[in-house]
């Protein structure tokens, strides 16, 4: 709390402050909340060392993408009320601070009146969800890639990720825990699997990607389900498409949550999956090629592969990367999404027809 005191009076110096407190439960950043006197709330963020190796450049990306936003939010006439994003604000001697281990912090604006929710519970929210992410894709067609630096070096190369697995080997893991044993016999079965979209990487929309949309990072209105902004903007970058849709159907349409206390709880709606393509073809349907349309089931099997896989791995490592609260918590949450792939597994046929009739 002394670290985010410092950083609260380098960005507000002028300000009285009436309280700082923890503040929502994201994996990677440590994120407060700040009441000033008048009762004005604003989000202050440290960025993690250990996940943004260079977070000067994950600053700058993100500037880049919500002056963009901004811009196109003003100009656009088409989107619905109270759609909006947060803003950075800047402190007198710069857009950031450094505190003296070397961990930089942000201060954001906070949206009211809003609400973010774990899962889904029913289609008319999967349907905003895919909105939501498609009012993204669309604001942010207009925006040159290459302005933004690949803050996170091969992310959502599952590739890589699975090379990682195999140096540090499932023998790390001497608990005997039957949950390991099941993760590491999935990954043997599914090796195959890290190729199918990097084989067809050339035939694919490649833009500007959020590289996070899970449920969580959507904001809806306090009183309806309705989406009124994407946060968490760490993770954009250029990259192909199909890996935002395959993150953000793999989180919308599990509705036992990625935290699921049962593992048989875990399936994938394939209710929720019609409604949330609905959603985002009626908004960024002309971005998707054929080739892109072809393979949406795909990547949402290949993006719960990938991240199960991560889970596993940084649960071997020691949870360097994800924030847990117990030991195993991380072998629980690879199993939820090695259970979504198998329910994924199950309806293939079912969910590609789907796509073929919208």
């Amino acid at each position: 709390m002394i670290a985010a005191a410092r950083a609260a009076h380098f960005f507000l110096p002028e300000f009285k402050i009436a309280s700082i407190a923890p503040f929502g439960s994201g994996n990677v950043n440590d994120t407060f909340i700040i009441t000033l006197s008048s009762g004005e709330k604003k989000i202050l963020q440290r960025l993690n060392p250990e996940v943004f190796p260079d977070p000067l450049l994950v600053m700058r990306n993100m500037r880049i993408v919500l002056d963009h936003l901004h811009r196109e939010r003003n100009n656009n006439h088409t989107l619905p009320d109270r759609f909006s994003f947060v803003t950075m604000y800047q402190g007198k001697t710069g857009g950031h601070y450094q505190d003296n281990d070397g961990s930089v912090w942000r201060l954001m604006s906070m949206i009211d009146n809003c609400r973010t929710c774990r899962y889904v519970t029913n289609k008319e929210q999967a349907e905003e969800l895919g909105r939501g992410l498609g009012i993204f894709h669309r604001l942010l067609s207009t925006l040159d890639a290459e302005k933004l630096e690949d803050t996170l070096p091969g992310f959502h190369d599952t590739q890589r990720y699975l090379v990682r697995y195999d140096t540090i080997g499932y023998d790390q893991d001497r608990s005997g825990n039957h949950q390991s044993a099941y993760c590491a016999s999935f990954i043997e079965q599914r090796r195959t699997m890290v190729h199918c979209l990097e084989h067809e990487k050339e035939k694919l929309y490649s833009g500007v990607i959020h590289g996070d949309p899970k449920v969580a990072n959507f904001l809806f209105d306090q009183n309806e389900d309705r989406i009124i902004s994407l946060i968490d903007l760490d993770t954009v970058k250029p990259g192909l498409l199909l890996h935002d849709l395959g993150d953000a159907l793999r989180s919308s349409c599990n509705p036992a949550g990625e935290k699921a206390e049962k593992q048989d709880q875990v399936h994938f709606d394939y209710v929720f999956f019609q409604s949330w393509l609905q959603g985002y073809l009626t908004e960024a349907g002309f971005l998707l090629s054929e080739n892109d349309r072809a393979l949406i089931v795909d990547a949402v099997l290949l993006i719960s592969f990938e991240l199960g896989l991560r889970f596993f791995t940084d649960h071997l490592e020691g949870n360097q990367y994800f924030k847990v609260n117990e030991p195993d918590q991380n072998v629980h949450r690879a199993m939820v999404q090695f259970k979504l792939v198998e329910s994924i597994e199950e309806q293939t046929d079912r969910l590609k027809a789907i796509v073929n009739t919208l």
